[in-house]
């Protein structure tokens, strides 16, 4: 039972999970995930990715093949590696970014990307949000960027990220407003520079000149723009415009609501993006990459922003779709070449 109605799911001939819902009086049919072994789906992760699909699901679900849903998540927070893989496995990521979450740090992500190679990209951290860091952003101080050049030293790290120079406060999460013109964020993009790698940032619109500021210093660095600073269209258009070296991020963008406001999101309803974000990303393909934000705080929570992806790419042009869904992420980090 969910929400007063009855779930189940069934194979159909193509070899993909029919997934049919009687809630409220309403059926819902959608295809979204493959069954490995024919077994039912109770208790899975995969379950509840698809009843998420379910919850979420408008009346008239457009489907596509399973391949077409097959994505590299741009963002995600580990904190249980094995749990994760296996709603990977489940969901049909094929890799996924990986950023320090609640219990992970550098050395522990990095050992995770060391056990799966082929599937977590690992991202090393100093962002201010984490205490051990928060007194040297305070400060300023650019010892903090030795740190980030001897983790890149080492090897293993596929970029840095993601630093939260400026993000609104959230449940559990200080405030942070850091000038990303000051000594640490310039060292931290300099770092890059030297060795080759993209850095996600989180930059709230609040910063928005600075951080055209920097980006005019740093046109050598690909900077990945972490939910793309949740800007508006106008803006999102005249920043991708103006820095060529600048990657959008749609991560948390796709989520039916936000949970800090509701703006955030770039649907008109439900389900459906609104058509001039599509055109935008549909007119520069290759300054776009999707993820979900992940963090495990519950499978179910995961599975519905697993599901809202998957739902961007279906109303993207195929073409474009395999650009976002993970050839971008793929060229930023060297991956194939």
């Amino acid at each position: 039972m969910l929400g007063g109605g009855v779930v189940w799911a069934r194979p159909n001939a193509q070899g993909t999970l029919g997934i049919i819902a009687i809630n409220m009086g309403r059926e819902c049919k959608t295809a979204v995930a493959p069954l490995k072994d024919g077994s039912t789906l109770g208790g899975s992760v995969a379950g509840a990715i698809l009843l998420a699909a379910v919850v979420s699901a408008p009346a008239a679900v457009r489907s596509q093949p399973v391949p077409d849903h097959v994505f590299t998540d741009a963002h995600v927070h580990l904190n249980d590696p094995k749990a994760w893989i296996r709603l990977m496995d489940d969901a049909g990521i094929a890799r996924a970014v990986v950023l320090r979450g609640r219990d992970i740090d550098n050395q522990e992500l990095l050992a995770a990307g060391q056990r799966w190679p082929e599937r977590l990209l690992p991202f090393l951290s100093v962002s201010p949000e984490h205490r051990e860091h928060r007194g040297r952003w305070e400060a300023d101080d650019p010892t903090l960027v030795e740190t980030v050049e001897s983790l890149l030293e080492a090897g293993g790290f596929y970029g840095i990220g993601e630093i939260s120079v400026s993000h609104f406060p959230g449940r559990g999460f200080p405030e942070a407003d850091f000038d990303p013109r000051g000594r640490v964020m310039r060292g931290i993009l300099a770092a890059a520079r030297r060795y080759a790698v993209p850095v996600l940032v989180h930059v709230e619109v609040t910063r928005l000149k600075e951080l055209a500021e920097v980006l005019e210093d740093f046109r050598d660095v690909t900077v990945i723009w972490a939910h793309g600073g949740y800007t508006p269209l106008v803006l999102a258009e005249r920043m991708l415009a103006q820095h060529p070296n600048l990657v959008y991020e749609l991560s948390a963008r796709t989520w039916q609501r936000h949970p800090r406001s509701p703006d955030y999101t770039i649907l008109r309803n439900d389900s459906d993006v609104w058509p001039e974000w599509i055109a935008l990303i549909e007119q520069q393909p290759d300054r776009f990459v999707i993820g979900t934000d992940a963090s495990l705080p519950s499978l179910a929570s995961d599975a519905q922003k697993i599901t809202s992806v998957w739902g961007l790419l279906d109303q993207l042009d195929p073409q474009v779709r395999r650009k976002v869904a993970g050839e971008n992420l793929d060229r930023i980090l060297g991956i194939g070449n």
